[in-house]
């Protein structure tokens, strides 16, 4: 079968019938015109486009048809020239395509790019106008992107930039796009007008995610670097909008428009921007980044110009210039420290510090600092300075002082007391300079009238710490002030007058204890011993523990000094006083000083009370001091028999490591005296407290005690009590894990020798390690009562038995082992578990003195 069609023979194969066939009864399915093109699919390019054509004939309406027809001839021209005729083809099938398919994007975006790649530019443009005059503006964002990169991509800034206009009337959100690419372009200016726009618009969200600074940033910088090529904006009102309208980083501004001038040509313009950013901004970073670049700039114009004038010559007019430009450059580095502390004192007026820095920069100018200081008090306010602003008004005074203008320091004085400050502190500051600098001029009745005129009542009195009230109100309550005015008073006044002063410092309640001991030291220098005793007296109404400590200590130790032992009731009572409600803390030197009188003026019984008054009332950690000075003033007084109370009384109430010290004395008086079974009694209670792994000195004492004074039956016993001590402190296994924590640190200064890296919970892992083995130890050896009771059956135990009896009794004959088992069967001693510290009276009930 065949059929001419443009003057093509088209040839039907056999395969193909069922296709035609089916065409033939289904010309408008489009599914069997696919299926027919499928199976064409490795035909000739001519057969299939036939089919194609007569496909679109039947049905032009057909998106799916025209797509694949259109990318079926773009497909065949791949790899082509583009001069080739079957380009334009490929052309005329697309325009064709559009009669119908002109709402399709999808078309329009291949037509567009397979123009674009064919590089015909004018009519690529023309079709992209052509899209989007067809499509609906819902649309055109699909178009745009292509179009866009079409324009960018061939050296058209006039088409490109007409396009990008039209382009941003429906997206303007992508104005920063279109301005990155007029700076790509050189059209600046445009660029700078569309940045402007953008800054000002409020609304406008930066798609790179910029800030409205730095987006004014960047204009400032594009506008100040190109001044010959941006005409069309103000910039020196743009630059000064963005100073009034931002705070931060002002710097960098000030610095473009100085730049915008100095790429102008106008140096002097330039230079006028940089003195008024450098008097203007407010932060230390602004004032070095506008500093730097003004010094830069005119380093740079120093070296142009003696660049210049080395290549024409030098003549006395350019000389002149240079010196001018040098000396300039030379103020500018010499102003620098004025300079900055002038941009903290903007930052904060009332920083009073920088004040007395900018008064140093002016050394050697007494005009400058004068008015310096002027302008100090003037601004700064008390109430928000920071830093001490009557040092302001001192240092004012000074300053005249030190040039010898008594008269105006003076008058500085005045105005400073009048100054509402916010701390009373403060006006007495400076009252006390000045009645000192009258001191130091030898003006002493002017320095007493001063401080007088300061102290007195006030017609509305107040509070020291009512600050609803101005300070001159509250100043005569000032201690500062009075305690100047008393040494003056002391010094230059009469008794009486400085009696009156200290009277009054009492009376308003503004004393310190250190006032009263002063007040107290100076009657009694003046012999009015009496009047002293009561100064101190009104002192101790006026403070409570601790403050009042120190005055009970004088008070005591003058009264003692003073009187002795002839007002000793009065003495006594004083103590007691003192005494009542005195803290642990305060209590040793004054029941010390308490047993001294007694003792040197008193009764002996009497000082032994108060000893024993004292190791009850002290602190724990002075307990033990306590007692000491109490056996050793009992021993020198009455002996050392009555010391045996006061060592019961220690052994009760000191802790156990105290405890056990004096029990080894107290044993070792009682063997002195030949007391031997009190001091075995006092050994016996002792080792209630005493773990044989912990403490083994207490254990060789003991041993070392019985080897010389006891036999075989008291060794025996020792050894029994300390296996059953032991055994006591194994079933404790926390007890003796803290104690052996103890021992170890004890015998080699730190438990941190173990291997790096552990901490001291791996010690006491350790530790508790040893004690479970050393508590199953015990468990296994504690098999039977019996077996417990004649643990000194062992070899071991029954020669070391023998060996101490020895050296107790060398003449003594040796003790065979029947009879040591006879001697043990018929002891058989029972292991008694003793409370540790519970009732010293049954252990030393029958060794007291009747």
């Amino acid at each position: 079968m065949s059929s001419q069609k443009d003057k093509q023979t088209v040839v039907f194969e056999d395969d193909d019938l069922p296709y035609e066939e089916e065409i033939i009864r289904n010309p408008y399915s489009v599914k069997c015109w696919m299926r027919y093109i499928e199976f064409k699919q490795n035909a000739p390019r001519s057969s299939l486009n036939m089919i194609y054509e007569r496909a679109i004939k039947e049905l032009p309406g057909s998106y799916k048809l025209w797509y694949n027809y259109l990318r079926q001839r773009r497909k065949q021209v791949k790899g082509k020239s583009v001069l080739d005729p079957a380009f334009e083809e490929v052309n005329n099938c697309h325009e064709r395509a559009l009669v119908f398919m002109h709402k399709m994007p999808r078309i329009w975006l291949d037509y567009c790019q397979f123009l674009t790649d064919q590089s015909k530019i004018t009519r690529t443009r023309r079709t992209f106008d052509r899209a989007l005059r067809a499509l609906p503006i819902t649309q055109h964002r699909r178009i745009w992107p292509l179009y866009l990169k079409f324009v960018r991509k061939y050296p058209l800034p006039e088409t490109a930039v007409r396009v990008y206009r039209r382009y941003l009337k429906l997206c303007p959100e992508n104005a920063e796009e279109y301005i990155e690419y007029l700076k790509s372009i050189d059209r600046l200016n445009e660029a700078a007008l569309r940045l402007a726009a953008v800054v000002n618009e409020e609304t406008f969200v930066s798609k790179e995610g910029k800030s409205n600074y730095q987006l004014w940033h960047e204009l400032c910088d594009l506008i100040s670097q190109n001044p010959d090529k941006v005409n069309s904006l103000n910039v020196g009102a743009i630059i000064r909008g963005g100073l009034t309208r931002f705070t931060d980083q002002l710097g960098k501004l000030w610095c473009s428009m100085a730049d915008y001038y100095i790429r102008s040509g106008h140096f002097e313009k330039a230079r006028d921007v940089y003195e008024e950013a450098i008097q203007t901004v407010v932060t230390v970073r602004d004032f070095t980044q506008v500093f730097d670049s003004y010094a830069q700039f005119e380093e740079s114009m120093i070296a142009a110009k003696m660049e210049t004038t080395s290549e024409l010559g030098q003549t006395e007019d350019e000389d002149i210039d240079l010196e001018l430009r040098l000396a300039r450059f030379e103020q500018l580095i010499t102003r620098r420290p004025l300079l900055l502390n002038s941009v903290l004192l903007r930052q904060n007026p009332h920083n009073v510090h920088e004040w007395h820095k900018r008064v140093k920069l002016f050394e050697g100018q007494p005009r400058e600092i004068i008015n310096t200081y002027t302008e100090a008090v003037q601004t700064v306010d008390p109430i928000k300075a920071t830093g001490k602003p009557h040092t302001i008004w001192v240092s004012f005074a000074k300053f005249y002082e030190e040039n010898e203008q008594i008269d105006d320091a003076r008058t500085i004085f005045e105005k400073a007391t009048k100054v509402n400050y916010k701390q009373v502190d403060d006006l007495a500051c400076v009252w006390c300079e000045y009645g000192e600098m009258e001191l130091r001029h030898e003006n002493y009745d002017e320095a007493l009238r001063i401080l007088r005129k300061a102290t007195a009542v006030p017609a509305r009195k107040a509070e020291y710490f009512d600050s609803t009230e101005p300070v001159q109100n509250r100043v005569y309550k000032s201690l500062k002030i009075w305690s100047m005015l008393a040494d003056l008073e002391e010094s230059l006044g009469t008794f009486k007058s400085t009696k009156a002063v200290y009277d009054r410092i009492i009376d308003l309640r503004i004393a310190t204890p250190q006032i009263i001991i002063n007040y107290a030291m100076f009657l009694e220098e003046h012999n009015y011993f009496e009047e002293s005793f009561k100064a101190y007296e009104r002192g101790i109404a006026l403070f409570r523990w601790p403050n009042v400590y120190d005055i009970w200590n004088t008070y005591l130790t003058k009264f003692t000094d003073r009187y002795g032992g002839k007002k000793l009731e009065r003495a006594r009572d004083l103590f007691e006083q003192a005494l009542d409600g005195c803290p642990p803390k305060f209590a040793k030197t004054i029941y010390l000083l308490y047993a001294k009188l007694e003792e040197e003026y008193g009764l002996a019984r009497h000082a032994m009370r108060v000893y024993e008054r004292a190791t009850q009332a002290v602190e724990p950690a002075e307990q033990y001091e306590m007692f000491n000075i109490y056996i050793k003033r009992a021993a020198e007084i009455y002996g050392v028999t009555r010391t045996r109370s006061i060592y019961q009384d220690a052994i009760t109430v000191l802790p156990d490591e105290h405890s056990r010290e004096m029990c080894l004395r107290f044993a070792d008086m009682e063997c002195k005296l030949g007391e031997i079974d009190r001091a075995r009694a006092i050994y016996s209670y002792c080792s209630q407290m005493c773990d044989p792994r912990v403490t083994p000195a207490f254990w060789q004492t003991w041993k070392e005690f019985e080897v010389r004074h006891g036999n075989e039956d008291t060794i025996r016993e020792l050894l029994r009590i300390k296996r059953s001590v032991q055994a006591t402190y194994n079933t404790q296994v926390n007890f003796m894990s803290s104690q052996m924590l103890k021992a170890f640190s004890n015998a080699t200064g730190t438990v941190s020798d173990l291997a790096p890296g552990q901490s001291g919970m791996d010690d006491m892992k350790l530790l508790e390690q040893k004690a479970h083995l050393l508590a199953a130890e015990a468990a296994r050896e504690k098999v039977t009562t019996k077996e417990k009771i004649l643990f000194v059956r062992g070899d071991e135990s029954r020669s070391e038995l023998a060996e101490l009896a020895k050296q107790a009794n060398p003449d003594e004959i040796d003790i065979d082992d029947d009879d040591s088992d006879e001697g043990s069967d018929d002891a058989e001693p029972e292991v008694v578990e003793l409370e540790q510290k519970s009732v010293p009276s049954a252990v030393f009930g029958g060794l007291k003195d009747d």
